[in-house]
């Protein structure tokens, strides 16, 4: 939900990455069984949790049941009408092209963006306003670390916004982040969560 109110109202957008073809585990990822649900249910669930007035799901590969299942998920926690649906038609290029397609999307008075990743299914809630204070005291981006490891979910500042949309081939938002330095707040966490991806069918727990 946003924060204040009028125009000092502060307002955060989420961007959920859904646009792979999931070929190392043999496609249709997302839409694994996972938990209960499906795999993207995860990912749906810590970008709703968020602050984020709009959440922005990047469809590419499988892009009508994607985004069907995001829909119909959303529809059941009573916020579809938080979920934009937005398709990467270049998705093939990689990750920098759904980055561009989601970034695109963003509202022009959106403070910051955080950038979820479709098949990470086990980030914590309870990171992400943390994330949002490094923000709001000036850092550019943050970014949680686990085990010396750098996570996700990434919070971007409404001033990377262009080099988000300007991501290309398959470093994500790399080129965003680079030469940061101490404006990439580093946020440590003992949750693992902030690092656990499925890539192929033995990721996913017996």
């Amino acid at each position: 939900m946003a924060t204040g109110a009028g125009v000092n109202q502060t307002v955060w957008s989420a961007i959920v990455l859904a646009a792979g073809a999931g070929r190392r585990f043999g496609g249709r990822k997302l839409l694994a069984p996972f938990e209960g649900g499906a795999l993207l249910d995860g990912a749906l669930t810590a970008a709703f949790a968020s602050p984020a007035e709009v959440v922005i799901l990047v469809t590419g590969s499988e892009a009508g049941e994607v985004a069907a299942a995001a829909q119909a998920w959303a529809e059941r926690q009573g916020a579809g009408d938080r979920l934009q649906i937005v398709h990467a038609a270049d998705h093939a290029e990689g990750m920098g092209a759904s980055l561009r397609a989601g970034a695109a999307a963003l509202p022009a008075h959106a403070a910051g963006a955080f950038v979820f990743l479709g098949d990470m299914p086990r980030v914590p809630a309870a990171l992400l306003p943390r994330l949002v204070a490094a923000v709001e005291a000036g850092a550019a981006a943050a970014a949680p670390t686990c085990g010396g490891r750098r996570g996700h979910p990434v919070l971007f500042s409404a001033e990377l916004f262009d080099p988000l949309r300007q991501a290309s081939g398959d470093e994500g938002a790399r080129a965003a982040l680079a030469g940061l330095g101490p404006r990439l707040a580093l946020i440590a966490t003992e949750d693992e969560g902030v690092l656990f991806d499925v890539d192929r069918p033995e990721d996913l727990p017996g």
